[in-house]
């Protein structure tokens, strides 16, 4: 796990997420690094808003 850590925090430094720097990165826990990679790429919120349509009646 130690490695795909690793990968994960050099994805991140090379292209930081908006709002954060390759700096904010490099400080984070592996923990903190793990729950923001989870945030960025799953649907945490569960809505599936827009997946069939927005309807006005």
């Amino acid at each position: 796990m130690k490695k795909n850590i690793k990968e994960l925090r050099e994805k991140y430094i090379s292209n930081p997420p908006e709002g954060m720097t390759s700096e904010d990165i490099r400080h984070m826990s592996e923990d903190d690094l793990l729950d923001m990679d989870y945030f960025l790429n799953e649907d945490v919120f569960g809505d599936d808003f827009g997946e069939e349509g927005f309807y006005i009646f």
